[in-house]
């Protein structure tokens, strides 16, 4: 395995023989454009290719969100609670436990196969998905299709980073991040339009058949492995498989079970103790799975926290807004999706500038802090500002999806210059894993607040709406009535769901549904805010502590002439 850090010195110098630098500098349109057609189109297919597969495993964290009021309808599935809540976080949980053993599997064995594979796997995990005959059975395939994931996201980034000449990296690493940033929320707006005209079966298909497609198209791009790989490290793949499990498991139980539930704190105790272990063992065996020393690189752990601040925002902001789109304005899946797009767009351009930016100021401290500071900023306006119109919240998730993108290139460039060349599929592996930390910590934070604050609320509304539908004038009856009050305490869902199946009632109902779908919104409104409140201001010190520990450059020069911790 080659010890020295990637041949690219840092992201000015990958710019500074760049036509695009002085075509941006120039402010001069036509030279911007001629710029870009002169990049060399092998490398403009390879990061097309990479893009697409990227896309897909991003979107399917998100897909079967949209399509889950279906699916625990669907009289062949038939989930409880419990089971709904797993078809989305079995996909979720055995991806992030995967990626740092699969990303080294990718290095050795050459990153174009393991994504070829992890492409078919993941398109016949979720057409297994479409025949399966029971919950359990859905679940499994989801966690097939975590599995093949695994195999794909580290190695689409690696692809970029050890096939295109130093000069091409940061423009593709931009493109890289920006589709990775918003591809949740085209599976929202994919699945949206999909429920809308098919049944949720054509999600998984459509997942399926675009798996087979990119499988092909990856046979057009070249591929790259280890020069020298050493040999695979068995020990550490298995306790940091069990570490990120035992995390993630926990922060996904926390917002059901709550956070002082025995086996939500025995997982994350766990958690933490196998991933000292892990760095334990890290440090004392000949041939690691990750040099954790890397972490004492402040470029590389900058870019480490940086993205996983960035996830934590975007994925706490996607869980509260597409809930606040459907249950409070009131649109439909497909609609909650499209509102969706001003944080697709600001999160989309700003990834794509995050590098020149940092290229422009010389700073990367600048603009990783900058940037989380903007994500914090957004998600605290929707915590403090009373608001009411739809145009108010897309401009607060404008200035939020600006900060996550202006941060998402630099963040990912400085862990990847910052890796050993051989061991771009484990540096890969570390962006993704600390993708899918911050995202499974902001949705069990923002989870967990909505929950107990929801919960503590609607008691009052739950109970009058029981013992209103016990009446037999209104056409209700005492079972009827007790489980009607069970789904509004669940969630806000489940009282909309109340509502919708009261509108066959006589005419004397009306008033209760009104006090049913006030109360709930209500409940659901305050701990809204509470959690937008908290989740920026932890994103606010966030960008606080980056000013202090990001580094101005991504990699120091020292005196040998290699490279140390950024200073």
């Amino acid at each position: 395995m080659n010890t020295d850090t990637v041949p690219a010195i840092g992201i000015e110098s990958a710019y500074a023989d760049h036509p695009l630098r002085d075509a941006l500098r120039s402010r001069d349109a036509r030279a911007v454009i001629a710029a870009v057609r002169a990049l060399d189109w092998k490398a403009i297919w390879l990061v097309f290719v990479v893009c697409v597969a990227v896309s897909m495993v991003v979107a399917a964290m998100a897909a079967l969100n949209t399509a889950l009021p279906a699916i625990a309808k669907d009289d062949q599935i038939r989930p409880n609670v419990s089971q709904l809540t797993w078809i989305i976080d079995g996909y979720t949980l055995v991806l992030a436990a995967l990626l740092l053993p699969a990303g080294a599997i990718g290095d050795r064995l050459g990153r174009r196969g393991v994504m070829i594979a992890g492409l078919v796997g993941f398109g016949a995990a979720s057409l297994l998905g479409v025949f399966a005959d029971s919950a359990v059975e859905l679940i499994a395939t989801r966690a097939l299709a975590g599995a093949a994931a695994a195999f794909i996201m580290p190695t689409t980034l690696s692809l970029i980073t050890s096939n295109l000449p130093e000069r091409q990296r940061p423009l593709a690493i931009s493109v890289w991040s920006a589709i990775a940033a918003s591809g949740a929320i085209g599976g929202f707006f994919v699945s949206g339009f999909l429920l809308k005209y098919f049944h949720w079966h054509a999600i998984l298909t459509t997942f399926a058949v675009a798996a087979a497609v990119t499988a092909v198209l990856c046979l057009s791009v070249g591929t790259s492995k280890d020069s020298a790989p050493d040999p695979f490290d068995w020990i550490g793949s298995t306790t940091s498989i069990a570490a990120i499990f035992a995390l993630v498991f926990g922060l996904l139980e926390a917002p059901q079970r709550g956070w002082t539930d025995a086996l939500v704190i025995g997982s994350l105790i766990a958690g933490v103790v196998l991933a000292v272990a892990f760095c334990l063992i890290e440090r004392r065996i000949r041939h690691p799975l990750l040099d954790v020393s890397l972490f004492a690189n402040r470029a590389f752990g900058a870019g480490s926290l940086s993205v996983t601040l960035q996830f934590f925002a975007a994925f706490a902001a996607f869980f509260l807004i597409i809930q606040q789109l459907q249950f409070i304005f009131g649109y439909t899946p497909l609609a909650a999706a499209v509102a969706m797009f001003p944080m697709l767009i600001a999160s989309g351009v700003f990834s794509l500038l995050g590098n020149w930016v940092a290229v422009r100021f010389h700073s990367l401290r600048f603009v990783v802090a900058a940037g989380v500071f903007l994500a914090g900023l957004g998600i605290l306006l929707i915590g403090v500002v009373d608001y009411h119109d739809y145009w108010v919240l897309a401009i607060f998730m404008a200035i939020a999806a600006t900060g996550i993108g202006l941060a998402a290139a630099p963040s990912t460039t400085a862990i990847m210059q910052n890796t050993p060349l051989d061991d771009q599929g484990v540096g890969s592996a570390v962006n993704d894993t600390a993708r899918e930390l911050g995202a499974a910590i902001g949705v069990a934070l923002a989870g967990s607040i909505l929950a107990a604050g929801y919960k503590s609320r609607i008691a009052a509304t739950a109970d009058a709406a029981q013992h209103a539908l016990a009446n037999p004038a209104t056409g209700g009856s005492p079972e009827k009535a007790a489980q009607a009050a069970e789904a509004i305490r669940r969630n806000i869902g489940g009282a909309t769901d109340v509502v919708k199946e009261l509108g066959s009632l006589p005419a004397q109902a009306q008033p209760i549904r009104d006090q049913i779908l006030t109360g709930a919104q209500e409940a659901f409104n305050q701990p809204l805010h509470t959690a937008s409140l908290i989740l920026g201001v932890i994103l606010i010190v966030g960008s606080v502590f980056l000013v202090w520990f990001a580094p101005r450059r991504m990699v120091a020069p020292t005196d040998d002439g290699g490279h140390s911790a950024a200073q």
